[in-house]
C-alpha cells in the first residue's frame, strides 16, 4: 500500500494523497509499504534495556488484546459504570482472563472520511456541520484528521484540534470522479497505524454511493480493519435512490460492525447531525477491556471474539470487535 503517496498507478496499491494543508508528511511520496491484518494487541517480544547498575536486563511485555466495548440494554439505553466482574470475554469460544479494565474518557485519534463524488455536492453543508459536531464533542487531547475521497483520497488535514483548520479541510470540495471507498479506508487505517499518537482510534465514513473504483477489494479492507490497532468504524450512508441497495448496505454493515462500530442509513439528510451526536456519545461511553489470549497465534489465522455483559442476572448487548487476524500488526508490511 502507498501511504500519503501522490501516485500509486499501475499496481494494485492504494494511499492518501497529501495536500498542502496537511501536517506530518510521513514517508516520501511513492515509498512502498505493504499491508496485512492482525489483532489489537500490545507487543509480546522480549526487550533488552540498559540498567545503570547491572548492565542489560531483559523485560517481557505482556501480549494483550485490547477491546473497546459499548454496552446497551434491550431498549438501546447506554449502560455505564459496570464493574469488571460483570463481563466475560471469549476468544474462539474459550473464556479468557481479563487483565485490564477501565471506563474513562481516553483520548481518541479520529479520522473523518467524506465522499467527494459529484452527487455529494448538495449534501456537503449538512454533512460538514455534522462532522464538526463530532469534533465539538471531542476533548482537548483528541486528534482529528480529514480525508476527502473520490477516485483518489486526499489527506486535506492531518492530526489537529484546530476547528478552523478542520472546517477549511471539510470545505475543500472538488466533486468529480468515481468512488474509491475501499482504497480510502485502507489508506486511512494505514495512516492511523503508522502515525497515530493515541491507542484509541475511530474512523467516521460518510458516503452516498457504493465503491466503484478501488484497486483494493472488500476482503482487503475487511482484513485491514480487523488488524492490530484496527480502528472502530462508524458509517453514515446517504443513499441516493428510494430503493435501498441491499448488497451495499450489507457490505457497510459488515465493515462497521466487525470493528464494534455501526452503519447508519438515514432516511433524510436532516438526521445526520443527530447521528453524529449519537456516535460522539458512543465513543465517550466505551469500556476498555484487555485480555491475554490463551490461543496459539499462528500468522494469518482469524480469532473470533465474543463479550458478554450482565446487570445482575440481566444480559446486556455488547458492541465490540468481532475478531482479529493474528501474527502481524496491520501495517502495510505484507499483503
Amino acid at each position: 500500500m502507498c501511504l500519503l503517496a501522490l501516485a500509486c498507478a499501475a499496481s494494485p496499491q492504494t494511499g492518501l494523497a497529501q495536500t498542502g494543508s496537511a501536517q506530518n508528511p510521513g514517508p516520501p511520496a511513492g515509498q512502498p509499504t505493504t499491508a496485512t491484518p492482525a489483532p489489537a494487541t500490545t507487543s509480546s517480544q522480549d526487550a533488552a534495556s540498559q540498567d545503570d547498575d547491572n548492565g542489560f536486563v531483559f523485560k517481557k511485555e505482556i501480549e494483550e488484546v485490547i477491546l473497546h466495548a459499548t454496552v446497551v440494554d434491550d431498549q438501546n439505553h447506554l449502560i455505564t459504570g459496570l464493574p469488571r466482574n460483570n463481563f466475560a470475554v471469549y476468544e474462539d469460544g474459550k473464556l479468557q482472563e481479563v487483565t485490564s479494565f477501565r471506563q474513562e474518557r481516553v483520548p481518541v485519534a479520529l479520522g473523518i472520511l467524506i465522499d467527494n463524488s459529484g452527487s455529494m455536492l448538495p449534501k456537503r453543508a449538512k454533512v460538514n456541520d455534522a462532522a464538526l459536531r463530532l469534533v465539538d464533542a471531542s476533548q482537548q487531547q483528541d486528534r482529528v484528521f480529514v480525508v476527502n475521497f473520490g477516485e483518489d483520497a486526499f489527506l486535506d488535514q492531518d492530526y489537529t484540534q484546530d476547528v478552523s483548520k478542520l472546517r477549511a479541510a471539510l470545505q475543500r470540495v472538488e466533486t468529480r470522479g468515481s468512488t474509491a471507498l475501499y482504497d480510502a479506508l485502507i489508506g486511512a487505517v494505514d495512516h492511523l497505524h503508522k502515525t497515530s499518537p493515541l491507542q484509541k482510534q475511530v474512523l467516521l465514513l460518510v458516503t452516498d454511493g457504493r465503491d466503484n473504483a478501488s484497486q483494493a477489494t472488500f476482503q482487503d479492507v475487511l482484513h485491514k480493519l480487523q488488524s492490530k490497532n484496527g480502528p472502530v468504524l462508524y458509517t453514515i450512508a446517504l443513499e441516493q435512490n428510494e430503493r435501498p441497495d441491499d448488497r451495499n448496505r450489507q457490505s457497510l454493515r459488515t465493515l462497521s460492525e466487525g470493528t464494534g462500530g455501526t452503519a447508519f442509513f438515514p432516511s433524510s439528510l436532516d438526521e445526520v447531525q443527530s447521528i453524529a451526536s449519537a456516535i460522539a456519545r458512543d465513543i465517550r461511553s466505551q469500556y476498555v477491556i484487555g485480555y491475554r489470549s490463551s490461543n496459539p497465534h499462528t500468522p494469518g489465522v482469524y480469532h473470533s471474539i465474543r463479550v458478554q455483559a450482565f446487570d445482575g442476572s440481566t444480559p446486556l448487548r455488547v458492541a465490540t470487535r468481532a475478531g482479529y487476524y493474528s501474527g502481524n500488526n496491520g501495517s502495510s508490511e505484507s499483503h
